[in-house]
């Protein structure tokens, strides 16, 4: 992750956003749902889910890489859990993520270790573990479970 990452966020219409993330990335339209907006892109909520299960996902495989071993496809589903806080104001108060490795754990050398360690890589999802409750699930191809 670049240290100095920087992205712009301008309104382009109602709640549409361009959302610019520096040279040589390509921009991204962000929108609300409808009926405040057009779903026309993700929402907010939408790229905190992505960021937490991308950075979880690229750490997962980075510790594997470590070992020299190669997890196959991978899947990460995460889902929010919402609540209502004091002033009633929708939050989410937790995030569920399910890592689905693409091969068997037999198949992966030193996994016991990957998977006491790659969390401890995810800047995101340590940084937002401050301040949301984040359960990792992680399933290996025959979809036992793993962690």
């Amino acid at each position: 992750m670049s240290d100095n990452a920087i992205v712009t966020i301008t309104r382009q219409s109602g709640y549409q956003f361009l959302v610019d993330f520096g040279p040589g990335i390509a921009t991204m339209l962000a929108d609300e749902p409808e009926p405040l907006g057009q779903g026309s892109g993700p929402a907010p909520n939408h790229m905190l889910l992505a960021a937490v299960a991308n950075c979880l996902s690229a750490s997962l495989v980075f510790a594997l890489q470590k070992f020299k071993q190669d997890p196959g496809e991978l899947r990460a589903t995460a889902t929010p859990e919402m609540a209502r806080n004091a002033d009633k104001r929708l939050r989410i108060v937790g995030i569920n993520v399910k890592l689905e490795l693409g091969r068997p754990a037999a198949e992966l050398e030193h996994l016991d270790r990957v998977l006491a360690q790659f969390e401890d890589f995810c800047t995101v999802s340590m940084s937002v573990r401050q301040g949301i409750a984040i359960n990792v699930q992680v399933q290996d191809a025959s979809g036992a479970v793993l962690k």
